[in-house]
C-alpha cells in the first residue's frame, strides 16, 4: 500500500520501533492497549487521541476497527478455522 517495504517491515516487526507520527504512533498505541488489555481503557485514552488530533468520529472508527478484527480472530479460533496460506506463511503481498 505505502510502496514502502522497509517502513512496513518496520511496522510488521514493532511499530513502537516504527518511524511514526505521533498520532499514528498514539493510534496504534490505542489499538494495541483495546487488543490485549480492554478492561484497562478509560476516557484517557480516548482524550490522548483527541490531544493529537483525531476528531470523536475517528477515535470510534479506530475502536470499531481494532474491536472487529478482535471479534472476527475469536469467532476464527473459537470454530477451528485455519488461516488461509498466505497468511499463514506470512508472505502477503503489499503491492
Amino acid at each position: 500500500m505505502t510502496g514502502d517495504r522497509d517502513w512496513t517491515a518496520q511496522i510488521e516487526l514493532d511499530y513502537r520501533e516504527a518511524d511514526l507520527t505521533a498520532a499514528d504512533r498514539q493510534m496504534l498505541d490505542y489499538a494495541a492497549k483495546l487488543t490485549r488489555t480492554p478492561w484497562q481503557m478509560t476516557e484517557n485514552d480516548v482524550i490522548a487521541l483527541r490531544e493529537l488530533g483525531f476528531s470523536d468520529r475517528a477515535v470510534l472508527d479506530i475502536a470499531q476497527v481494532a474491536a472487529y478484527y478482535a471479534y472476527v480472530n475469536r469467532i476464527a479460533d473459537g470454530l477451528g478455522i485455519s488461516m488461509e496460506a498466505y497468511w499463514a506463511d506470512g508472505k502477503e503481498d503489499y503491492e
